[in-house]
């Protein structure tokens, strides 16, 4: 859910911030507001080619160009209707290269944005992905196009529930929807190939680290809104240790939750 990015070329390594020896909390409960039937490849819908051509066009010049090239990325991107999981009033804008307005303080992320941070991944069919923060519900169905098995968690409750709908108004039957607090994760369906994260976290959350699989990857902004944020690449070794690397600097909207503002003194 980005605000706006400030694009640059890679970084040198950044450590991220983490609470190891942070008291443990229980999670909150979760609300499973849709689940997978057909995991995986199989659960993924088609779309009618209902403006199409803006999606073409979104794709070639503000995608390919930029230097995303993974081509189940591509395709995924140039199949799911964006325009679906804006605001009516927003549709005409739906393609632009730019995040919108969703409500509830959210945003829908630039489309550069979502196909750099799932190219990152390394993504391959059949691989389970968790992702932190559904807002629109649009990047869950980026990944759910590509033949994953998607697990996506939001907070805000209205969110949720319309996300939800939607995906399953669409189609999808490889996504599990769930209302809770992401910062979590979701244990009963790990560990996981990967890990996506679309809002600012104030530090990489352990249970997120924990529930990814050795030699995953997770992507994840890092930093106090406001104030400059990275976008980490964190990959967890066979030891079960980390190593982050710096991809860009960004401006997410926050992740929400008590216990991620709670590290640094926020409620």
């Amino acid at each position: 859910m980005l605000l706006f990015s400030v694009l640059f070329a890679f970084s040198s390594l950044a450590l991220a911030q983490s609470d190891d020896n942070a008291p443990k909390t229980n999670p909150p409960d979760t609300n499973v507001l849709l689940r997978a039937v057909e995991p995986g490849p199989e659960g993924r819908p088609t779309f009618d080619a209902a403006r199409e051509e803006e999606r073409q066009r979104m794709v070639e010049r503000q995608i390919e160009q930029r230097g995303v090239a993974d081509e189940a990325v591509l395709a995924a991107m140039r199949s799911v209707p964006r325009h679906a999981f804006v605001p009516p009033d927003l549709r005409d804008r739906a393609y632009a290269d730019s995040p919108l307005p969703i409500g509830h303080g959210q945003t829908i992320s630039q489309p550069y944005i979502v196909g750099f941070m799932t190219e990152t991944l390394q993504l391959a069919p059949g691989d389970r992905v968790l992702e932190i923060g559904t807002g629109s519900g649009y990047q869950a169905a980026i990944l759910g196009a590509m033949g994953v098995d998607v697990v996506t968690i939001e907070i805000i409750q209205p969110l949720a529930e319309q996300a939800a709908d939607l995906l399953e108004r669409l189609g999808y039957d490889n996504i599990t929807a769930i209302q809770g607090d992401g910062y979590y994760g979701y244990e009963e369906l790990a560990p996981y190939d990967a890990i996506i994260v679309t809002a600012a976290a104030q530090h990489v959350p352990p249970t997120l680290i924990e529930q990814l699989k050795p030699g995953q990857r997770m992507v994840i902004p890092v930093g106090r809104a406001g104030w400059t944020q990275n976008l980490l690449l964190v990959t967890k070794t066979d030891e079960g240790q980390t190593q982050t690397r710096n991809l860009m600097s960004v401006a997410f909207v926050p992740l929400t939750g008590e216990r991620n503002g709670e590290q640094n003194g926020e409620r």
